[in-house]
């Protein structure tokens, strides 16, 4: 109880838990409003993984994955010599999709990414391979290093990389795209790493072909649509 004067008196208490309770009523406020921005943001790290996903089953990076571990045997360092590659690779071609984007934030460009997605589409439903030069990995270092450098050069101008390259200029996210793309490609690698050529006997790769491309297809119609509105 403090006394202010002879006549006028107020609990302290009181009066700090309702501060409290008011700091707290704004935290939850706050919460509240960027829940539906937070979810929004995300569309681009979701879209990101389950197109790239796709895309890179029966790719020629899932090919070397394989290639990779039925040489080596051993999945871990494997595992993370592609994660390191992919994190730096699709973080460059998303920055670089996001760049051009916003230095040719024009109607003619919006509608060549749209029809980059539908050319994506009939590219992903031809199959790939690895050639014989692609094919030769020298281990003279460690297994972590000899698939990072193998992953990161065999993936420049693959069309995961482009899709990346695709993916961030439409998003303009960089952190997202570049995670979602990395997500998807181990989403799709790490089975290869540990099942090796029996997954490539198992999975129905047409039909996985054919699923990324009705993606690639779908977002360039989506983006064709919202040019038209």
């Amino acid at each position: 109880m403090v006394h202010v004067g002879p006549f006028v008196r107020f609990k302290a208490r009181p009066m700090a838990s309702a501060f409290r309770t008011g700091r707290a009523g704004a935290l939850v406020a706050l919460c509240l409003f960027s829940a539906r921005p937070r979810k929004f943001l995300m569309e681009p790290f979701f879209a990101s993984a389950a197109v790239v996903a796709f895309a890179e089953i029966g790719d020629k990076t899932m090919l070397l994955a394989i290639l990779l571990a039925t040489r080596f045997r051993a999945p871990l360092p494997i595992i993370f010599g592609i994660l390191s590659a992919t994190l730096l690779n699709h973080a460059l071609a998303a920055f670089a999709g996001q760049q051009v984007a916003g230095l040719l934030d024009a109607p003619w460009f919006r509608w060549a990414v749209a029809l980059g997605f539908v050319a994506m589409a009939l590219w992903t439903l031809v199959p790939d391979k690895i050639d014989e030069e692609e094919g030769r990995v020298s281990h003279k270092g460690s297994i972590f290093l000899t698939t990072a450098i193998a992953f990161f050069l065999v993936e420049m101008g693959d069309k995961t990389q482009v899709a990346t390259v695709a993916l961030g200029a439409q998003y303009q996210a960089v952190l997202l795209v570049a995670a979602g793309t990395t997500l998807g490609m181990m989403i799709a690698n790490v089975p290869a790493v540990y099942l090796g050529e029996e997954l490539v006997r198992r999975v129905p790769l047409a039909a996985m072909r054919r699923i990324a491309a009705g993606l690639f297809l779908a977002l360039g119609l989506w983006q064709i649509w919202g040019l038209q509105v």
